[in-house]
């Protein structure tokens, strides 16, 4: 994706206003509580993936001291809206990274420009002084297939979202969650059906979709068969993803696939998720049945 830059003249005018937002649909709106402070310097700053750091400065802090802040725009590509999770990161003059902080930008449209600031989490007493602000990582999703673990119900009735996982020696396990946030029973039998896609959102082929976490390590919490349930409205459901990211000489390059497209059952709709699937060359992932929480 190309970069589209403000011009400077109104670059400086929305940034020395105290940095207000725009709605993603491209109207303005009112400053929100955390941009109200940030008085922020217009810039030429880090850009990736249509998000561009567009100044930096500080943003008052109650009962504290100030903290770094940035002015940045997410661009609108493709054709249809994308929900866009950006990970931001602050630095000092040497290149230390002091904080990281993480935004989501819901449905930007098309060839539309929307300004948000972000802030930097407290920093530790003694942290060097934070002189840049930087876009580290850009994950952008279709909208319509936006992942949902609060906010008003999606049209399907139920929730779908991946947790942020853990790790261990290698070994790579993230959650899947579905709530039934409907009003009628939500019934499930089996595994969810997953496809894998890279930074392109293309998809990821000759990885080997292996039924049961077990597959790969027991103890995760994802093995064992699936069985029929029935989730009432209100009640909740896990799978999972299980991989390792060992890298063997020779046997090929290593795989990455951060995102994913998850189908809760045959004919749901598609929800994609960004699990960060970093395969080594295993070439291997194990994928849990639907458990009704509670149950392992």
């Amino acid at each position: 994706m190309r970069n589209a830059a403000l011009p400077a003249a109104l670059a400086g005018l929305l940034l020395l206003t105290a940095c207000g937002t725009e709605q993603a649909g491209g109207g303005p709106s009112a400053p929100s509580a955390k941009a109200a402070g940030c008085a922020a310097r217009p810039a030429d700053g880090s850009t990736e993936d249509g998000v561009a750091v567009t100044g930096t400065g500080e943003a008052a802090a109650s009962g504290g001291a100030p903290r770094p802040c940035a002015a940045y725009t997410v661009t609108g590509a493709g054709t249809a809206p994308f929900t866009y999770t950006i990970t931001f990161q602050f630095l000092t003059e040497t290149g230390q990274a002091m904080a990281s902080a993480e935004e989501t930008v819901p449905a930007v449209a098309p060839g539309k420009t929307v300004r948000r600031t972000v802030t930097a989490p407290e920093l530790a007493p003694g942290s060097g002084a934070v002189t840049r602000v930087e876009v580290l990582k850009v994950r952008s999703v279709p909208t319509a297939e936006a992942p949902s673990e609060s906010g008003p119900c999606p049209p399907s009735g139920v929730r779908v979202y991946a947790d942020e996982g853990d790790s261990a020696m290698g070994l790579r396990v993230v959650g899947l969650h579905l709530e039934n946030c409907g009003t009628t029973p939500y019934e499930l039998n089996g595994y969810p059906r997953i496809g894998l896609a890279d930074e392109n959102r293309e998809p990821v082929d000759g990885v080997e979709l292996l039924q049961g976490g077990e597959a790969i390590a027991g103890g995760t919490g994802a093995e064992g068969p699936a069985r029929p349930l029935v989730l009432a409205p209100g009640e909740r459901a896990h799978s999972g993803l299980v991989w390792r990211n060992t890298v063997e000489g020779g046997v090929g390059d290593p795989v990455n696939a951060p995102y994913a497209r998850v189908w809760a059952k045959p004919g749901a709709a598609p929800i994609m998720v960004t699990p960060e699937l970093d395969l080594g060359t295993t070439g291997k992932l194990g994928i849990g049945p639907w458990k009704k929480d509670g149950t392992r």
